[in-house]
């Protein structure tokens, strides 16, 4: 079966296309359109569809519409209720739900040749949950807990795997949702709501739960699977925060306390889950599965000896398991995802071609990783873009910035490079076997989704990684899999004793991450980054500026000369 998944009704509008189970190819819309997440999250943007990136996915498997055996947009409007109905106060969602009824007529007209008859709607949760149940490793016979803002009327699902089957076992209604809850806190804090929820996460760190005992009131578990989430009147916990204001100790305190209320929650529907199923793996699907911090203390404190959870956990991911569902249905066995790379990429002579048309200075040194190696340990700025860009939010070696740990100045250096708030840590990336004698957490860790204590020994020895609580949210690279990284690793502590580089998005603050070569050069340009390593080529700052300096560089520019 050919399927094409869509998501497309919320927010992170994405594509993927699974082929007789095996996922082929994932991207999302943002990368191409340069919006971050691809839309706002508003009833009015509900008939957007990630054109571009299902374009992408059929070329990429070079097939066409009308090639396709089924297409799985990842609601179903048929299980939807009004919002007044569900305690929501959303009056244009019935606008959203029309978009969502006419998806298959939107698709028809996005990609010409496709019959609408072949669309089908796929619950909501339900494509959550095949997300990450249907892509991980070894996962037949696995517990599966979803939690996001909402579906199509509720905000929850735990579930179980069987063979090639999903079987319900609880769902949280709306309004209860442990998601908006926290999308609230977001907005109250000064930041951009189904955004920047990232950002609580990170300044909970630099607060005390102080607010948790008031916060019990109205987000709590129920013991039976479920839970009541709604209703907090954030004004009486603190003022709220303007976008440009500075941040308050009080504020920090409120998101240190939203933070805790919600991994005590999480805790108790896990808990509950493990006592119905007793499996040994559990998978974490949904906007919420993005809290690494909550998701370490689950591995820690949880009864599953194993937990596994979907890189592109957010509604992007759907587009993936949407397709994956309607493939198992369809008699297919789905294949556990080899990594998250699974967009674009350009061969050597292609990106050579992008570098001469731009007629950026350039050169193609013996081993581009030991190049990368021998800058960072100059403590230069390097922005890495190698192989196939990223599905889902984590940098994870294919689109990054990468720095030097042990300058402690690094994280301000790189949050100014980026135009970020000086509160945001930065992450390591590190060798999967050299990881247990520095980072003490779940291993290995490839898609930077659990957060790992420090151990104190090397706490002063990578200061830049090292978050405020003495954490750190690592990447374990194995060999195996990423061998250019892990060359460049190696050569980094050879040269510097360290085992660990720093890797953050490559990308500026509002922007989605660099995906093509354009993109690439316009981030190099018009930031601070002292090296570009694009496929086997390197292009400097000082001779890519050097042109308007009245310089004579025509033979360097293009000339793809090895020095």
């Amino acid at each position: 079966m050919r399927i094409l998944g869509i998501n497309a009704l919320f927010h992170d509008p994405a594509a993927a296309l699974v082929i007789d189970g095996r996922t082929v190819a994932a991207a999302e819309e943002e990368r191409f359109s340069r919006r971050k997440h691809g839309k706002r999250p508003l009833p009015f943007s509900a008939w957007e569809l990630p054109e571009q990136a299902a374009a992408w996915c059929l070329k990429r498997a070079g097939l066409r519409p009308q090639d396709l055996d089924a297409v799985a947009y990842s609601f179903d409007p048929s299980l939807a209720r009004p919002t007044d109905t569900m305690g929501l106060d959303d009056p244009w969602d019935h606008l959203r739900l029309a978009y969502a009824r006419e998806a298959p007529g939107f698709l028809q007209t996005a990609l010409p040749g496709l019959d609408a008859d072949i669309v089908r709607f796929v619950p909501h949760h339900m494509s959550h949950a095949a997300s990450s149940a249907f892509a991980a490793p070894d996962a037949d016979g696995s517990s599966v807990l979803v939690l996001d803002g909402r579906g199509e009327r509720a905000s929850h699902l735990a579930a179980r795997r069987v063979h090639d089957r999903l079987e319900a076992l609880r769902a949280q209604e709306l309004p209860h949702s442990l998601g908006l809850v926290y999308e609230e806190c977001t907005e109250h804090l000064g930041f951009l709501r189904s955004c920047d929820e990232f950002k609580v996460m990170a300044l909970a760190s630099h607060g005390t739960p102080r607010m948790l005992g008031e916060l019990r009131r109205y987000v709590y578990p129920t013991g039976d699977g479920g839970f009541r989430a709604t209703g907090v009147p954030w004004h009486e916990l603190c003022a709220p925060r303007g976008p440009e204001e500075a941040w308050t100790q009080e504020h920090a305190d409120v998101a240190a306390s939203v933070q805790a209320v919600l991994e005590e929650t999480m805790l108790d529907l896990v808990r509950w889950l493990h006592g119905q199923t007793h499996d040994t793996l559990l998978t974490l699907a949904g906007g919420v599965a993005l809290n690494c911090v909550a998701n370490s203390r689950i591995a820690r404190e949880g009864p599953f000896s194993r937990v596994w959870v979907q890189p592109a956990a957010g509604d992007a991911g759907t587009a993936l398991g949407s397709a994956l569902l309607l493939a198992a249905g369809q008699g297919d066995d789905p294949e556990p995802m080899s990594g998250a790379d699974l967009g674009r990429d350009w061969s050597d002579a292609e990106l050579g071609a992008w570098l001469k048309t731009a007629a950026v200075p350039f050169d193609r040194p013996a081993d581009i990783a030991a190049t990368v190696a021998q800058a960072l340990a100059g403590n230069a700025i390097v922005a890495w873009f190698q192989g196939r860009s990223e599905y889902g939010p984590r940098a994870l070696g294919h689109r990054s910035l990468l720095a030097h740990p042990g300058h402690a100045g690094n994280l301000e250096r790189l949050n100014d490079v980026k135009g970020r708030e000086q509160f945001r840590p930065v992450a390591p990336m590190v060798l999967a076997e050299r990881a247990p004698e520095i980072f003490d957490g779940p291993v290995p860790s490839p898609y930077m989704l659990f957060v790992h204590d420090v151990a104190p020994a090397w706490r002063e020895r990578i200061p830049a990684v090292v978050h405020v609580d003495g954490t750190a949210r690592i990447q374990t690279v194995e060999r195996s899999k990423e061998p250019l990284i892990a060359r460049m690793l190696g050569e980094f502590e050879r040269l510097t004793g360290l085992p660990v580089v720093v890797n953050t998005s490559l990308n500026t603050a509002g922007r989605p991450m660099v995906d093509d070569p354009r993109d690439a050069l316009e981030c190099f340009g018009s930031s601070p980054v002292d090296l570009l390593a694009i496929g086997p080529y390197a292009v400097r700052r000082g001779d890519f500026f050097r042109r308007f300096e009245g310089t004579d560089d025509t033979d360097a520019a293009g000339t793809g000369a090895a020095r």
